[in-house]
């Protein structure tokens, strides 16, 4: 049995609790909230031992991994503590709100032997982990391009509205745009060198004061990020589009075809409250064919929670390696620098108006 201790149990804490139960050998032993309504809640829907703190948690010896699902603010200095015990850690994106605090845990985690995971986990969308198979299986045959559109809800109120500021979650392109930018990496097999965006604060949370202060998160934005081999990746991003049938349409083209994935948002805010199924198309250039597939996913594993089941098979492979002892994590702590690095980037043009080349900025 591998027990896990929880820091943090608001909205994500809450969706990793849920899938935790779904899985064989694994169960939530511990929760660390300084927050006790949360607190309460959690533990009566676990059978979780509570604890006010971190501290607390950890000199209770009652778990054998620890899970990161604090607000985005506070990862840098728990992270800090944890690096220094010998347990296993699947810490939530992002990493850290800046790319300076994730590249001094990179030099704090030197030498570590227990595992860091960084919880990217649109990675483990089924219908992304079939567009990535089909990309690596040479579909498309050099990826030179992939656009992400992303058209969806807004941030949903959370515990002391620590997302509604760029202070506490490292602004929208950083918080939300973190997984894009990790899957652009992943897929296109190269670093970014240069980001340029436009984007702005034009609809949502305008009408919301907090301590007499308007939140300042990006609502929208286009981004367009070049890579080292010479391909290049953008984002379209909408955070007041609540009506749009696919929530996230993920597209890679090569000279031989173009592959996109096509994902729901989920069911909580669908029109008829109901999941969906996602879906994969490739369209083959000199056939000038398309083949589409659907692609299912478990109903109850959909209804653990927002992310179309990506929650429960990270955990899948986050279990198998803490048991196994061997490999490294599939998400490194490099991975979760360069989603920060390229979000902070991001960010900096949207408000700048110039393109911010990373060149020379790695860890």
């Amino acid at each position: 049995m591998i027990r896990y201790g929880i820091i943090g149990s608001g909205m994500m804490g809450q969706e990793h609790i849920r899938n935790i139960a779904l899985l064989e050998g694994a169960e939530v032993a511990a929760i660390a909230d300084p927050n006790e309504q949360m607190r309460s809640v959690s533990v009566q829907s676990s059978g979780a031992v509570g604890y006010a703190s971190m501290d607390e948690m950890l000199a209770a010896d009652a778990c054998d991994v620890v899970l990161v699902a604090a607000p985005n603010d506070t990862h840098a200095g728990i992270m800090q503590k944890l690096l220094a015990t010998d347990k296993p850690i699947l810490v939530e994106k992002p990493l850290a709100t800046s790319s300076a605090d994730c590249r001094d845990l990179l030099n704090m985690a030197k030498g570590r032997v227990a595992p860091v995971w960084v919880a990217m986990e649109y990675r483990y969308m089924p219908p992304l982990q079939r567009l990535m198979q089909a990309v690596d299986q040479g579909a498309v045959g050099t990826p030179r391009m992939m656009s992400i559109r992303e058209h969806r809800f807004p941030f949903l109120p959370k515990v002391d509205d620590w997302n509604r500021f760029n202070a506490r979650t490292g602004g929208t392109l950083t918080e939300k745009c973190c997984h894009f930018w990790d899957l652009m990496r992943l897929v296109l097999k190269s670093d970014p060198v240069r980001v340029y965006a436009s984007g702005g604060v034009d609809v949502n949370h305008r009408d919301e004061r907090y301590m007499g202060q308007m939140p300042d998160i990006i609502d929208n934005a286009y981004v367009v990020v070049d890579f080292a081999n010479g391909s290049r990746g953008m984002l379209d991003l909408c955070m007041f589009a609540e009506g749009s049938f696919w929530q996230e349409t993920i597209a890679v083209t090569g000279e031989k075809a173009r592959v996109e994935a096509f994902v729901p948002g989920p069911a909580r805010f669908s029109p008829d409250g109901r999941e969906r199924e996602a879906e994969f198309v490739m369209s083959l250039r000199a056939l000038k064919e398309e083949v589409r597939e659907v692609v299912h996913v478990p109903e109850h594993i959909l209804a653990a929670g927002d992310h179309h089941g990506s929650t429960f098979f990270q955990h899948e492979k986050f279990i198998e390696l803490v048991r196994s002892g061997k490999g490294a994590p599939e998400v490194s702590l490099m991975d979760g620098y360069w989603s920060v690095l390229v979000g902070e980037a991001a960010e900096e043009s949207a408000r700048s108006g110039q393109a911010i080349d990373l060149r020379g900025r790695g860890p």
